[in-house]
């Protein structure tokens, strides 16, 4: 049994035994959200691989959606709260993923009503989470500026406690921009609160690197970017959460298939360390896919990107480069991006719309492993030299020790031929031979 239906079954078979009162019964739109494999499968991948972590997961958000009534959360949220423009989105990060600005220096602490505020954090996810369809955003904490009296670090904290327990791989990046140096003890809070994963997430930059997480196109100005936007709220348009797309009436557009889905394995292939990775178009449109990864100084990516013709196929070899030390290399990731085209566009037209920000594009993240068998013979590899080192070591400080004891007998020789020559040299000082 997949891990989504088993998911499903447990949750079914769990509901059978009655929700607690209060809450009562679930929303029905949250219902129909566990019918949704996409949104099951954000779960299990966000707990692990851990079904009864995942069911835990699943449970406990409907219940603290249902008590806080998210689904209707923009009929009372504090609408003049969100056209000060404290917190919204703009930009894309590197990665493609829709950036969440939280911009404290707007704030003044203790004069805002840290309820609304909460509020107000949890309409932007809901939001962006629709307008997103599930795909992860980068949160922006913009300190900037800031000192004690702006940030609500109970705000902060609960933002953070939402992401972890309600809203399943919603994060692609939290970055901290220009922090003083007295919120570092406010920085540990925040950061004791993240599971180890997401610290990995994790980036505290300045003006200079901010180009290293965001173009510079997508970066406002006050940045150090282009972009001019300045902030004005617009209500959104679409209250229906897009599941899927279809053509001609009859068929349902679904994400580029990925193999493998999870991990790729690098084997030894001619000396070298490779691992194949294969994309399959199972829709009736063309697909155009883009290969990322966080170490592209250390991967040799053939094809890097491509397009596919209904049910197409493509496989990609990905080779790690002379010079870098697998071990290292294995812990690297690798980002599958995928956006559907229309059949007439040529690739002028295709490269324009990966730079559009607004482009709908689907994403994989695959992690990196060695094979069993690599890896077990990496090891005794290594064990073999450890114990060809540890020979040599000890020949070579055995020759070291023997030429100190020449040195030492060498000096005591020398010692006594001074000795022997000076009391010569003074028995004979005063003697004289006859002519």
């Amino acid at each position: 049994m997949r891990k989504v239906d088993e998911l499903r079954y447990k949750f079914q078979e769990k509901l059978k035994d009655g929700v607690p009162n209060p809450p009562g019964e679930f929303d029905t739109k949250d219902i129909e959200r566990v019918k949704d494999d996409k949104y099951m499968n954000r779960i299990i991948e966000h707990c692990e691989g851990n079904v009864e972590l995942s069911l835990k997961m699943l449970w406990s958000t409907l219940i603290w959606r249902k008590n806080n009534n998210i689904n209707n959360i923009k009929e009372i949220v504090n609408m003049d709260y969100l056209r000060e423009g404290l917190f919204f989105p703009r930009g894309r990060d590197i990665d493609g993923c829709l950036i969440f600005i939280l911009k404290w220096k707007l704030n003044n602490k203790g004069i805002k009503n840290v309820e609304d505020l909460k509020k107000v954090i949890v309409y932007w996810l809901e939001r962006l989470e629709r307008e997103e369809f599930g795909k992860p955003i980068t949160v922006f904490f913009d300190l900037e500026g800031c000192g004690m009296n702006n940030i609500e670090v109970e705000v902060v904290t609960y933002m953070i406690t939402l992401l972890k327990n309600y809203y399943p791989k919603f994060v692609n990046y939290i970055i901290i921009y220009q922090m003083p140096w007295i919120m570092t003890a406010g920085y540990r809070i925040v950061k004791g609160l993240l599971p180890a994963r997401a610290i990995e997430r994790l980036r505290v930059i300045n003006k200079d690197k901010i180009k290293d997480f965001i173009p510079l196109n997508q970066a406002l100005k006050c940045y150090g970017g282009t972009d001019d936007y300045e902030f004005q709220f617009v209500p959104e348009r679409n209250n229906g959460y897009k599941r899927v797309t279809f053509v001609d009436g009859n068929a349902i557009i679904t994400d580029l298939q990925i193999i493998p889905n999870d991990y790729l394995t690098f084997t030894i292939d001619n000396n070298s360390l490779k691992s194949e990775l294969t994309v399959i178009n199972q829709n009736n449109i063309r697909i155009s896919f883009k290969i990322r990864t966080t170490g592209p100084e250390k991967f040799k990516v053939k094809p890097t990107s491509g397009i596919l013709s209904p049910n197409e196929m493509q496989k990609i070899v990905i080779t790690v480069l002379s010079g870098f030390d697998c071990n290292v290399a294995v812990k690297e990731r690798f980002l599958v991006l995928s956006t559907f085209i229309d059949d007439n566009l040529i690739q002028k037209q295709i490269d324009e719309v990966w730079q559009n920000p607004k482009a709908k594009v689907n994403e994989h993240r695959l992690k990196c492993k060695l094979s069993v068998e690599e890896n077990t013979e990496r090891k005794s590899t290594m064990i073999e030299s450890l114990a060809k080192l540890d020979s040599k070591y000890f020949y070579l400080k055995r020759s070291i020790d023997i030429l100190k004891l020449f040195e030492i007998l060498t000096l005591a020789f020398s010692t006594v031929l001074v000795i022997f020559g000076y009391m010569l040299y003074k028995r004979t000082k005063n003697v004289y031979c006859d002519v």
